[in-house]
């Protein structure tokens, strides 16, 4: 198992891996489609982004915890893609910005998901990611002699495919992935997730589901929804 400050290495590793790739596309989509929005988006833009996933990531994060019986703070991925999410689409309400502005973000986001959920698996019981006991030849040790879920490392494959679907999307219609990338991978990460929350031993909060089901649901509504509206003009035109 890994000692904390080893899984910091891993939790560095994935910020560098999504910052890294998402100033690459950044820089790669001003250059090439400059009327996309959130090229247009300004300085709030990112501000309301990394003030509303660090409050989502452990505001949810901690809920989860003290529901589920733990004490302390916690953070989680989940919550901070939904407190992100809401910063966002409220800035952008306000100043009147339309559009997708989290395609460009959509692989970078997969990206260090992938990365970060090794080290979650390789912390262990620790890190309360694990999941519950299972019979089956695929159970992980995390530590306590219990075979179980590794519902971490399933995560983490599930996005390093997604991230490597999208740059493929990507390179092939940027047009297209610029506007609806986000909203697809909202669908599959809310998916995802909402089918692993069932394999954690995380407290019910609505019958059957916990806190974490509730963000999953909302996620894949929002990228449904995100889905179904018309491309702006600048967009479709980029």
């Amino acid at each position: 198992m890994l000692s904390p400050f080893q899984h910091l290495i891993f939790d560095v590793a994935a910020w560098l891996a999504a910052l890294g790739l998402a100033a690459a596309l950044l820089l790669r989509q001003k250059q090439r489609f400059p009327s996309l929005p959130n090229a247009r988006a300004g300085r709030g833009w990112f501000l309301s982004l990394a003030a509303g996933s660090v409050i989502g990531s452990y505001l949810f994060g901690t809920a989860n915890l003290w529901l589920s019986g733990g004490e302390g703070v916690s953070r989680s991925i989940l919550g901070a893609l939904a407190g992100a999410i809401l910063a966002v689409e409220l800035y952008k309400r306000a100043v009147g910005l339309t559009g997708s502005t989290g395609g460009v973000l959509a692989a970078p986001l997969a990206l260090g998901i992938a990365v970060g959920r090794i080290g979650c698996h390789l912390a262990g019981i620790a890190d309360f990611t694990y999941g519950v006991p299972t019979g089956a030849a695929w159970g992980a040790d995390m530590g306590d002699g219990i075979p179980r879920w590794p519902v971490a490392l399933i995560e983490s494959g599930v996005m390093a495919a997604t991230a490597a679907g999208l740059l493929l999307w990507l390179w092939r219609r940027p047009d297209s992935m610029l506007a609806r990338g986000f909203a697809v991978f909202c669908l599959i990460y809310g998916m995802e997730r909402f089918v692993l929350e069932f394999l954690k031993p995380y407290a019910p909060v609505a019958g059957p589901f916990n806190l974490f089901h509730l963000l999953c649901a909302a996620l894949i509504l929002y990228g449904a929804v995100q889905l179904r509206r018309p491309v702006p003009r600048e967009t479709a035109l980029a």
